[in-house]
């Protein structure tokens, strides 16, 4: 998922020039653009995958990437601890060359077996090993790079990463659909070795001094106890503080839609323009340009308008694009006319992300943030893959066009009933 910002960075390009001329960094953020096109061309390549096996299948693709997203909240939270106790390079590096020595065995699984499920466990392994690499990225900019250089660092990598994922689906989409999947995954595979080889040269100046093995050998259960009570009282904190609970609700209702279109939309566009990835490589492409260009001009003019209003005025209107993309697709199948659909899509539901997670940075007491972040993402990802279920199972008895069509009119609906209702919260103010 490409992460949004509530403004531009703006780099003194002198500044970005000197800090790409250090070596160390410069080989990490160039592994990091490696590693990240591997990521989307994965994601890709399993979709065209399903695509060959099972065309038009929307259950089938859920089942499929599911296992993509599950290790997001059944590793996730025990990655972090663990990577704050591991050697954050060696982490990278390990990381990188298990996840390229699992995908290259995708395209031999497929050719000598009719089965879903070692795909199914192979890529399940795959994307947890990921929820490794993702912290051990994050947290090792600190260690190579110098503390006034720090923001310029860490703007420079997320803003670089932003368009690499943007500009990958594009390529990915295309490299997949000419080459088919077991290609992507062989390219893929090549390209986390790359990204090893580009870390191993990396030199890691100031390293924290990691704990004695005494300590790791209860690291486990450790770890184990405290996840389990910060989520309990996560839980606990969401269900007794009102502001706390409405923005979650909020969050969970996105998520939730967001899972219901996920594999519906997908499947909807290989039938309406008749290829497998090409198109929709460029789609989702246009959807991350859509989701920039909208995060800069809500980060700019955003501050004048009440978030909540935001967030159901974004509901209402990215609701109307979604039925006006699923019509128009259904009775004229343009690429033009969907690719510019995206980008009003991305446009109208950056404002929706970036005011939620606002607003609940707002709502949280700083104590609270890790337990409640922890738990609200469970949450989160629980209603985004059942409810993926949910329109998945729909769509294989329902044309998948008429699918997307209700659910873009239930957005609408949701967000246009908020929008009243708190408009008469606020006259009775």
């Amino acid at each position: 998922m490409v992460q949004i910002h509530s403004s531009a960075p703006n780099f003194p390009m002198a500044h970005v020039r000197e800090l790409l001329k250090d070596r160390n960094f410069f080989l990490l953020w160039f592994a990091q653009i490696v590693s990240n096109f591997g990521d989307r061309l994965d994601q890709m390549a399993l979709i065209g995958l399903v695509y060959l096996r099972t065309p038009g299948s929307t259950i089938e693709l859920a089942k499929l990437l599911s296992f993509t997203i599950l290790p997001v909240f059944i590793i996730g939270p025990i990655a972090g601890i663990y990577v704050d106790r591991w050697d954050r390079k060696t982490t990278m590096i390990t990381c990188d060359l298990i996840r390229g020595g699992l995908v290259v065995l995708l395209p031999l699984i497929i050719k000598y077996s009719t089965s879903m499920v070692p795909i199914y466990i192979v890529v399940f392994i795959i994307f947890s090993v990921t929820r490794f690499f993702l912290p051990s990225k994050l947290s090792i900019i600190p260690d190579i790079v110098h503390k006034d250089k720090l923001l310029l660092a860490n703007s420079l990598s997320s803003t670089t990463m932003m368009i690499a994922t943007i500009v990958s689906f594009g390529f990915s989409g295309l490299i997949v659909a000419a080459f088919g999947p077991q290609a992507g995954f062989y390219i893929d595979s090549i390209s986390y070795f790359i990204s090893a080889a580009l870390l191993f040269f990396v030199v890691v100046k100031l390293k924290e001094n990691i704990e004695s093995a005494r300590a790791g050998v209860k690291l486990a259960d450790i770890a184990r106890k405290t996840i389990i009570e910060d989520i309990k009282e996560g839980l606990m904190y969401l269900r007794s503080h009102k502001d706390v609970k409405m923005v979650a609700n909020t969050m969970f209702l996105l998520m939730a839609g967001a899972g219901s279109i996920y594999i519906v939309i997908i499947v909807f566009i290989q039938e309406a323009l008749r290829s497998s990835t090409e198109h929709l490589g460029f789609l989702v492409m246009f959807l991350g340009m859509g989701l920039f260009l909208g995060s800069v001009i809500y980060g700019r003019f955003g501050s004048k308008f009440s978030k909540r209003k935001v967030i159901n005025f974004g509901l209402l209107t990215a609701g109307l694009i979604i039925v006006i993309f699923a019509a128009c697709l259904k009775f004229i199948p343009s690429f033009f006319i969907a690719g510019v659909l995206s980008i009003a899509l991305g446009i109208f539901s950056a404002p929706i992300i970036v005011s939620s997670n606002t607003l609940l940075h707002e709502v949280m007491p700083n104590e609270m943030r890790g337990r409640i972040f922890s738990s609200l993402e469970i949450i989160m990802h629980a209603g985004f893959i059942l409810f993926m279920f949910f329109a998945s199972l729909a769509a294989e008895k329902v044309e998948r066009g008429w699918v997307l069509i209700i659910i873009g009119m239930l957005f609408s609906i949701i967000g246009l009933v908020k929008l009243i209702k708190l408009e008469k919260e606020e006259d009775k103010v």
